[in-house]
């Protein structure tokens, strides 16, 4: 058993965590006519007018209006979700789902098989029980044990949050089921996350990004009306759905961060749990800082793994920065799956919902002044004087600093 551990351990390690080398990044500014062109080109992503966002904060405001939302549908339900343990909201959405599949409706969901690993057996048979058709993405196989190379693919995780009611509502941002997220993110061991739900156009992409994920893992393409429904303007606002997918060599959550990092010229508001910038991203992020953009990062004083945490520290120092959003310069705004390192720009499948519009992004300011009530300011000197032992934990994560 250990030696098959280290096995598996030794061949992660080996699997490529690079983002394509971005060597000239184009000069666009935010709000000029050649930024949303530009931005569509590079994330494969358009951007769609006639939609409407309703910021939602930590569980206590995003579960209540998911499982409303789900009880009420009529027709479809698809749901992929990274994290999904034990727990009340665990029990509660299992429930609501198989309620709505003995109702006649059909829902499909899709849970990775790394970080819903620990979802008790029972859960599962709750929503299989009612009907619905629940499938694990990239599950370790028989052929990886007799050919270890094919475990390198479990490597590829999908860390994307989607829940579509009907094709025309939606959902995303960081969440996970667990007791941990539920609260309203201001007790301890609990996450404080912020999430979105969708109306308009923009939603029928966030259904495409959930049907790439499910052909891939059962083979069946989704569609018709049930899933993509006719979908009119149902406010002002311009959004676009970001996916990207590594290992079929897209990188446009990458792309989407470090071409709109180049264009501010006003401020740079980063909330993000793992914040493990490459070369580039943290170049972009200093020269915007030389120019008199101001670049805040809020980052966690706890996360789930201490190694990123110490990798993430090792970071405050050259970019002078005192954790899924980022606004920029009061009107860009972005809510959704992707740590800001390698893992979720050259590993994970991930998704972000991208926000043109001066409303939500004062929402998420507003949002990010009242984090730092319960933050800490880290100076330049205080990171020059971190431990000796935290030093040691550095070099030691060197080698491996792409796979977090």
């Amino acid at each position: 058993m250990k030696r098959s551990y280290w096995l598996f351990t030794f061949l992660v390690l080996l699997g490529c965590a690079k983002v394509l080398a971005v060597r000239q990044i184009p000069e666009i500014t935010l709000g000029e006519a050649t930024f949303f062109p530009t931005i569509e080109a590079h994330t494969d992503a358009p951007i769609i007018n006639g939609n409407w966002i309703e910021v939602l904060l930590n569980g206590d405001e995003t579960f209540p209006r998911m499982l409303r939302d789900i009880r009420t549908a009529k027709s479809t339900i698809t749901f992929a979700q990274y994290l999904y343990e034990d727990g009340s909201i665990a029990r509660d959405l299992a429930q609501a789902f198989a309620e709505r599949c003995r109702a006649g409706v059909k829902v499909n969901i899709l849970l990775d098989s790394h970080g819903s690993g620990k979802v008790p057996s029972d859960i599962i048979a709750i929503m299989k029980d009612g009907g619905c058709h629940v499938e694990y993405f990239r599950q370790i196989e028989a052929a990886g044990i007799i050919f270890p190379w094919k475990l390198l693919h479990y490597n590829y995780r999908s860390h994307r949050r989607i829940l579509v009611v009907d094709g025309r509502v939606g959902y995303t941002g960081g969440y996970g089921i667990s007791e941990a997220w539920t609260g309203n993110g201001r007790t301890a061991e609990h996450w404080r996350d912020t999430n979105a739900r969708i109306e308009g156009p923009v939603v029928r992409f966030l259904q495409a990004a959930f049907s790439e994920s499910w052909l891939e893992t059962t083979g069946i393409a989704i569609g018709g009306d049930g899933y993509f429904p006719r979908l009119e303007p149902i406010g002002n606002l311009p959004a676009q759905i970001v996916k990207s997918s590594p290992t079929g060599g897209s990188f446009q959550n990458y792309m989407l961060f470090l071409l709109s990092i180049n264009s501010a010229k006003k401020s740079i508001l980063i909330t993000n749990p793992y914040f493990i910038p490459d070369d580039v991203m943290s170049e972009a992020l200093v020269k915007a800082a030389t120019r008199g953009v101001q670049v805040s990062v809020l980052l966690p004083g706890e996360i789930d793994s201490h190694l990123t945490y110490t990798a993430s520290r090792s970071h405050y120092g050259p970019l002078l920065l005192g954790a899924k959003t980022i606004v920029i310069d009061g009107v860009w705004s972005t809510i959704g799956s992707s740590n800001f390192d390698n893992r979720s720009f050259a590993l994970n499948q991930e998704l972000n919902l991208t926000v043109y519009d001066s409303g939500v992004a004062h929402r998420l300011e507003e949002i990010f002044q009242e984090d730092l009530k319960y933050s800490q300011k880290i100076t330049y000197e205080q990171w020059q004087s971190r431990s000796i032992v935290e030093r040691f934990i550095e070099l030691f994560e060197f080698p491996i600093r792409e796979q977090l």
